[in-house]
C-alpha cells in the first residue's frame, strides 16, 4: 500500500482550513484517511501549523511520501 501524507481541505469558500493526514496515496482528497497528525491555518497572520512530529517521523520511516503541497509548507516554515 503506497502511503502519503497530504492535506485534506477544510472550511468555506474562499476560508481554507487544512488537516494533516496520512492516506492511501489512491484515494481522493476528501476521502478516508488512517490517521490525523495536524493542521494547517493559513488565514491567521502568521499562519498556524501545527503537527505531531513523532508520527510524521514514524510514517516517513514506514514509507510514507510527503505531498508537494507539505514540501512547500516545510520550506516556508
Amino acid at each position: 500500500m503506497a502511503v502519503s501524507v497530504r492535506l485534506f481541505r477544510l472550511g468555506k469558500k474562499k476560508k481554507p482550513f487544512y488537516r494533516i493526514v496520512v492516506t492511501d496515496k489512491r484515494n481522493k482528497r476528501q476521502g478516508d484517511y488512517i490517521e490525523q497528525i495536524g493542521y494547517y491555518n493559513p488565514l491567521k497572520d502568521p499562519a498556524e501549523l501545527k503537527i505531531n512530529k513523532e508520527r510524521l517521523d514514524y510514517w516517513l520511516s514506514r514509507g510514507a511520501i510527503l505531498s508537494e503541497g507539505l514540501k512547500k509548507l516545510k520550506k516556508i516554515i
